[in-house]
């Protein structure tokens, strides 16, 4: 249907049946920036936005003006265990990044209250270990020092020349592979966090 890696085992909305949400009143612009925010306030290290196609910021979520033909958004994360949020019930995208962004506040909500569970609050959104390699956008298990060929303790001028030279060789709008380039802005990302 399109270029978005749909999680396993999530079922997708028939397009004929995706129905508008006229409650959201936020743009997909403040609803990206709140979504960033939740993650944040989680103290998630590596997560990741997902739309079917390239029009995103570095973190995968989609810019204030994308139009996918595919209007679905994956939502990843690593937490020592791995996650994924989906939505496709609107034929827009900025409501289903909407009933993600509403789904993680309000889980991460209910884990601030003095009540116990047999689980964790967002064991709904845990990846069965089979899915390992589509956590975080990252297509691969590559070290990030290995995706920039720096050391792993390398400077942070260093990593940034690798990455600026790595970033020119991959670029899309070079002829590179847009995959390959989002490998290395998250490698550096990671490399610089560190």
């Amino acid at each position: 249907m399109s270029g978005l890696d749909w999680p396993t085992g999530f079922e997708r909305t028939p397009e004929s049946e995706r129905e508008r949400n006229r409650s959201f009143e936020a743009t997909l612009g403040a609803t990206t920036s709140e979504l960033a925010t939740e993650m944040d306030r989680m103290g998630v290290d590596h997560w990741r936005g997902e739309i079917a196609n390239a029009h995103t910021k570095s973190n995968g979520l989609p810019l204030h003006n994308a139009t996918p033909d595919d209007p679905g958004f994956v939502l990843r994360w690593t937490d020592d265990e791995q996650f994924a949020v989906a939505c496709d019930d609107s034929p827009r995208l900025r409501d289903n990044v909407r009933y993600v962004l509403k789904w993680v506040n309000e889980t991460r909500m209910r884990s601030q209250r003095p009540v116990q569970t047999g689980d964790s609050e967002f064991a709904a959104a845990r990846l069965p270990p089979a899915d390992d390699d589509a956590v975080a956008g990252t297509a691969t298990s590559q070290p990030a020092h290995e995706v920039l060929g720096v050391a792993p303790d390398a400077p942070e001028n260093v990593v940034e020349s690798a990455a600026r030279a790595r970033k020119a060789e991959t670029h899309p709008d070079s002829g590179g592979d847009s995959d390959e380039f989002q490998r290395v802005v998250e490698a550096e990302e990671v490399m610089l966090d560190e």
